[in-house]
């Protein structure tokens, strides 16, 4: 599915845009989970809302909280004195929806790959990004490289749990020379060495 993307702070969205992703929203997590709960939240000020358009329609969105205001905290980085040290403020990402006319056509990963994309540049490579995700999701999740923290747990009547992605370590492949390949070399060399002597002396049977 081809759609643009764009990124905005709550003050650059327009009237029309605000109107649409709260629509949206309603519509997904109200109307159709049958979830009254409080969408709205002052968290909205402080977030990057990334809309996906087809034909200048929104049919997929998400909004990513900064670091400093993200309330959701990893378990790992309070026990864990290395993740601890490695950025215990991360960003979330969330309210991740689909409209239901354009689900199964790969919208909801490519959502969610602009988002991290944008985390790893805005708040650094190295630093975690967390989600409260719903459990009917969570394998869609682990394809994205998240990691499941905690129990579930239930956030206004539906089970979710926690998961953190964090950056995969590079690890250094070491080169072993082994002793096979050391003894082919001297083999070689050996017979490299006798037919240079059988030249040699080839050409001095031909002198005398």
């Amino acid at each position: 599915m081809t759609c643009e993307f764009s990124i905005k702070t709550f003050d650059e969205l327009t009237s029309v845009d605000l109107y649409h992703i709260l629509k949206a929203r309603s519509q997904v997590f109200v109307v159709e989970q049958n979830c009254a709960y409080q969408d709205m939240d002052e968290v909205d000020f402080d977030c990057l809302h990334l809309i996906a358009h087809q034909n200048e329609a929104l049919v997929g969105y998400c909004r990513i909280i900064p670091p400093e205001f993200n309330q959701l905290k990893s378990n790992l980085a309070v026990t864990d004195s290395a993740a601890k040290s490695n950025h215990t403020s991360m960003s979330a990402i969330g309210r991740v929806l689909v409209l239901s006319a354009h689900r199964g056509e790969g919208l909801a990963r490519q959502i969610m790959t602009h988002a991290i994309a944008h985390c790893r540049k805005k708040y650094g490579k190295k630093r975690p990004i967390i989600i409260s995700a719903q459990s009917y999701l969570l394998s869609f999740y682990e394809s994205l490289g998240f990691v499941p923290e905690g129990d579930h747990y239930l956030e206004d009547n539906i089970e979710h749990v926690k998961m953190v992605l964090y950056v995969a370590k590079k690890t250094k492949v070491r080169k072993e020379r082994t002793d096979t390949a050391t003894t082919t070399t001297k083999v070689l060399s050996a017979l490299l060495f006798i037919m240079a002597a059988l030249f040699i002396l080839g050409l001095l049977y031909l002198m005398i």
